[in-house]
């Protein structure tokens, strides 16, 4: 099933959207590390061949290639910025990693050779997310394993779209589409299931889960400047024009600090099935 988005995925994440998260590696993964743990915590002990799908900047890998350090991992993601920097901490962690520039719905994967795959917030960009299960179906051995984490809606999530709302209506956001690719492209549970099950997955478990997420409130002001619709927006204006609304963007976010801390209860799905 296609759904198409006014964002062009590829053009993004080799632009400015990949080279803000390389910028920001360490407070996004930071504040999405209890994510990195879930899904190290569901790898078997017998995993020998593991694919990461939209790793990024490799946070999610290297949690389960230090995890599993018997098992070969590949990391494979459409942006390339991010995955020279998922190389470089590979390399200097000293685990055995391979990193594929590619789209996980086009690209021709070997055929039935990963034991298990998994996403830490990576599946939701596919244009064509049906053709994306299917072709990871592919090049799933028989009995593999499958676990992704994606966002729920964005009503789930206020953290996520705090602000969008404060200062949205200031700025050219691309408008939001249900089910189209992006950040709460799985909002629907039943969709996600459904897709699966129609891409051949068997045993597809679709299971809301809390997250509780955690970042300095000194990081607050460049997540809201450099991340998100708003802070990509926010960069391409002059910086005279930026100061006021990142300052009413960041006074919404108000509610969320405890102390010299942010908290952010993060409405995810950890997704389960096998080949």
């Amino acid at each position: 099933m296609t759904r198409t988005s006014p964002v062009d995925q590829n053009a993004l994440w080799n632009g400015p959207g990949g080279q803000v998260w390389v910028t920001q590696q360490s407070i996004l993964d930071g504040l999405f590390q209890p994510m990195a743990d879930l899904l190290a915590a569901e790898l078997p002990q017998t995993v020998t061949h593991l694919l990461d799908v939209g790793c990024g900047t490799g946070a999610s890998l290297l949690a389960a290639a230090t995890a599993r350090p018997s098992a070969h991992c590949t990391g494979l993601d459409i942006s390339a910025p991010m995955l020279a920097l998922a190389r470089q901490r590979a390399d200097r962690a000293g685990l055995e990693a391979d990193f594929i520039v590619a789209d996980a719905e086009r690209h021709p994967l070997p055929s039935a050779h990963f034991d298990w795959i998994q996403s830490r917030l990576g599946v939701m960009f596919f244009e064509d997310t049906a053709a994306a299960f299917s072709n990871l179906h592919r090049a799933a051995r028989p009995g593999a394993g499958l676990r992704f984490i994606a966002w729920r809606g964005a009503d789930e999530n206020p953290f996520m779209t705090t602000a969008e709302r404060a200062v949205g209506n200031a700025l050219a956001l691309p408008p939001r589409m249900a089910g189209a690719p992006g950040q709460f492209a799985f909002a629907d549970g039943q969709r996600v299931r459904h897709l699966l099950q129609v891409s051949g997955w068997k045993q597809a478990e679709v299971v809301a889960v809390e997250v509780p997420c955690l970042m300095a409130r000194d990081d607050l002001p460049a997540y809201v400047g450099q991340l998100g619709p708003v802070g990509l927006a926010l960069r391409a204006l002059p910086e005279a024009e930026t100061a006021a609304l990142r300052d009413q963007a960041l006074a919404a976010f108000a509610p969320f600090i405890e102390g010299d801390r942010v908290r952010v209860d993060a409405a995810c799905w950890l997704i389960r099935a096998r080949a």
